[in-house]
């Protein structure tokens, strides 16, 4: 096994004690891991001033990035305009999200590498190229791989993917963001983060019987529901959490993410000191070791964490019972033994048919191992699985580990397919139905993160519920979502009725990790001679073109787009499903721009009027018909436009079609960060009500955006279609330096200028 960064990780450990206690001496009191962690990342250095906590916006400098290979294709696409030689730290990506599970791993790998070869040999040749450490198609789940590899107690990383938050399993404070932001990260730049709140989860008891790490995190979303987290780092701590596994922490962590949180993390223990060790990773503990009293928080803080913390929740595992959370929504929790009635009362199906483990949230040796006891169970009791049963291990070093100790086979003995070391049914590449809209009502049960509507199979008639890899592989064999382990009996092929007994397993390997290939592949040591070449008759992949700067001049004639009514978020202005294969041609993939937005004037998706014609069409098609005619357009939005995912997808696409501005009630923040970005005009109506003042066929002038400065609305006027005008204000959040992106056209010409290029 290789060992990765050690001089980088070393070289944090060097600074961190000398910045917590300059931070510590700032704040005037103790503080907590994450304040800690976040104090030791200030891209100036050492603290010069207290942080308010969900108001002050800080500057601060990661020390790694990984990208997944949905979103690190537009990510790299940008970073090739940004200049740099060289990704300024370390940097991974990770192909994981383009393997549709379906008949099993050998065969379902061929079918990716046959369908997205294009893609996967782009982002091997621009990794070798900047230096960007690439694992290849079935080398693991992003998040088990950085487990595995990558993270380091105390560290600071972001990633393009919701769940990085899982490497806070390690003592570390990772972050999902947006390409924008880890193209900033990549080009040397600060990441900007408002600091945010903290709730501590103080765990006492103990984990035991049928009870996992999974059942934490299921409690902590059915006490918090999926926005008690937001803006929030949740940090665990306490007798349970100290008992807990590392990879068990990673299970909670990675859920953290359906909170809303913007990450969770764990203090610094044996359990962790021991996952190193066993990942080949020695010299990191080590390390780790010298300092370790400052990679958790200081005593004070959980003896009385009342005083340190926002919000605290206590937690006692040894009264926690297994969980099953759902349909449709994370948060909503059904204790085993609960079942029967709640799903009668609200016509879910009871019958089970399918049961599914893995995904970055539980697929460690540790959950494989435990399942694999259950497994074991109904095949020397004589049961047989009810439901259909499968499996994606979280990396190939699980994989094969777990292969050569037989826990796979005692899965295949249950006729279970084994998938691809990939996320596969998580996040909806599951070759399930073939017509999945009109595919029946039933009920699946697996371990995974989310479990919205049509998220697994797309299916919206599917009921997800998730639990734990062991009472998953229960509820499988058992065949129904009301099964009770711990006091229901199953009938075996000879007609007696037999019990389950408790999970057991394995926090690490007995026998130790094993791998013949983990699909890394290390980049060049220099890389200016590798050529980058991408077919410029690609559906897939389209090099970018550096976007245009501002003129300096009033925007004036523009016409209006749509006015979006209601909930606009960035799957509604750029959809996800089948355009997962655009996410590398931009010109393609902006054929979605708005297409879910609901148009004010008829209350319809994809239908906005063309004022050149008088016709309605589809938004993308009248956009470009307004782009071709050298007209400029804004799109007008409601309040939290743009929540959900931080694809950065839905500023580029308005961007590259010609939108010059958008204009609405209120941003969701990363949305709007990621607008500004892109050199759009993100803008909010200084009196809300002004949004009631576009009319369809308006003409709209900005009256001031050449005096655009810091903290001075911008005036804009409505010329209605009978003649008479409107003025209002628009407020925006630009800075000067943000100001300068839009006048460079993008953050990234501003960049290029600065590097000379």
């Amino acid at each position: 096994m290789a060992l990765f960064d050690l001089d980088m990780i070393q070289g944090v450990y060097a600074s961190f004690k000398q910045r917590v206690d300059k931070a510590r001496q700032i704040v005037g009191r103790p503080l907590t891991l994450t304040e800690k962690i976040l104090y030791a990342h200030l891209y100036q250095g050492e603290a010069t001033e207290a942080y308010e906590r969900g108001k002050s916006y800080v500057d601060f400098a990661p020390d790694r990035i990984a990208c997944q290979d949905a979103t690190a294709q537009m990510a790299l696409l940008q970073f090739m305009q940004a200049g740099k030689s060289k990704v300024a730290v370390p940097t991974t990506v990770h192909c994981d999200h383009l393997i549709q599970a379906k008949t099993g791993a050998s065969e379902d790998l061929q079918a990716a590498l046959n369908s997205s070869n294009e893609v996967f040999n782009f982002l091997e040749s621009v990794s070798n190229k900047y230096g960007i450490g690439f694992w290849k198609p079935g080398a693991g789940i992003i998040h088990q791989v950085v487990l595995e590899n990558y993270a380091f107690p105390g560290g600071m990383m972001i990633g393009t993917d919701s769940h990085t938050v899982n490497a806070g399993g390690l003592g570390m404070l990772a972050i999902g963001v947006g390409g924008a932001d880890a193209v900033d990260v990549m080009a040397g730049m600060a990441w900007e983060l408002k600091f945010p709140k903290l709730i501590g989860v103080k765990l006492t008891g103990k984990l035991s019987g049928w009870s996992a790490p999974k059942d934490v995190i299921l409690k902590v979303a059915e006490i918090l529901t999926v926005k008690g987290g937001t803006g929030a780092v949740v940090e665990y701590f306490g007798e349970g959490a100290v008992a807990m596994s590392c990879t068990g922490k990673g299970t909670i962590c990675n859920m953290g993410a359906e909170i809303g949180a913007t990450t969770s993390t764990f203090g610094y223990d044996e359990s962790m000191e021991r996952y190193l060790k066993a990942t080949g990773r020695e010299a990191v503990a080590e390390a780790a070791n010298q300092i370790k009293t400052y990679l958790t928080a200081d005593p004070e803080v959980y003896a009385n964490p009342e005083k340190y913390f926002d919000q605290v929740i206590e937690i006692n595992l040894t009264e926690l019972k297994p969980l099953l959370n759902g349909p449709f929504t994370p948060d909503l929790a059904t204790p085993v033994g609960e079942m029967t009635e709640k799903a009668k009362k609200n016509d879910w199906p009871l019958e089970v048919e399918w049961g599914l483990i893995g995904s970055c949230t539980n697929s460690s040796y540790e959950d494989l191992s435990r399942a694999a006891s259950i497994a074991k169970q109904a095949l020397d009791k004589g049961l047989k699985t009810k439901a259909e049963f499968g499996i994606n291990p979280g990396s190939e070093q699980v994989r094969y580990t777990a292969e050569r100790d037989g826990l796979l086979e005692i899965f295949e003995k249950l006729n279970a397919k084994i998938f691809t070391n990939a996320c596969g049914p998580c996040i909806g590449q599951w070759a399930r139905y073939n017509d999945p809209k009109n595919a029946p009502k039933n009920s699946i049960i697996h371990s995974f993160n989310r479990n919205f509507a049509k998220r697994a199979d797309g299916n919206p008639n599917t009921h997800a519920f998730v639990a734990s890899p062991e009472l998953v592989a229960a509820i499988a064999i058992a065949g129904r979502l009301d099964f009770n382990p711990l006091t229901d009996t199953l009938i075996n092929e000879k007609g007696e009725a037999v019990m389950l007994d408790e999970p057991t397993g394995f926090e690490l390997p007995p026998r130790g990790f094993d791998v013949e290939d983990a699909g890394y592949i290390a980049p060049a040591e220099d890389g200016s001679g590798v050529n980058v070449v991408v077919d410029p008759k690609s559906e897939r992949l389209q090099l970018l073109d550096p976007f245009l700067p501002w003129d300096g001049k009033n925007i004036t004639g523009a016409k209006l787009l749509i006015k979006a009514f209601g909930k606009c978020t960035t799957d509604h202005i750029s959809m996800a499903g089948p355009w997962l294969r655009y996410r590398g041609h931009l010109d393609n993939i902006s054929n979605n721009l708005l297409i879910g937005a609901v148009n004010a004037f008829n209350q319809m998706t994809n239908s906005v009027k063309n004022q050149l014609t008088g016709e309605y069409g589809e938004v993308p098609a009248v956009q470009r018909a307004y782009k071709a005619a050298g007209i400029p357009t804004i799109v007008v939005g409601d309040q939290n436009y743009g929540e959900g995912s931080s694809r950065e997808h839905a500023a580029m696409e308005p961007r590259h079609l010609g939108v010059k501005a958008v204009l609405v009630k209120s941003f969701a923040r990363i949305h709007e960060t990621n607008l500004k970005k892109q050199g759009m005009l993100a803008l909010t109506f200084a009196n809300p009500a002004d949004y009631d003042k576009i009319q369809e066929d308006d003409t709209i002038d900005f009256l001031d955006l050449d005096k655009f400065a810091p903290n001075k609305p911008l005036t804009i006027r409505l010329t209605h279609k009978d003649g008479t005008t409107d003025e209002f204000l628009a407020n925006h959040t630009y800075n000067e330096g943000q100001i300068g992106w839009f006048r460079a056209g993008s953050a990234l010409n501003l960049i290029k200028e600065k590097a000379n290029i």
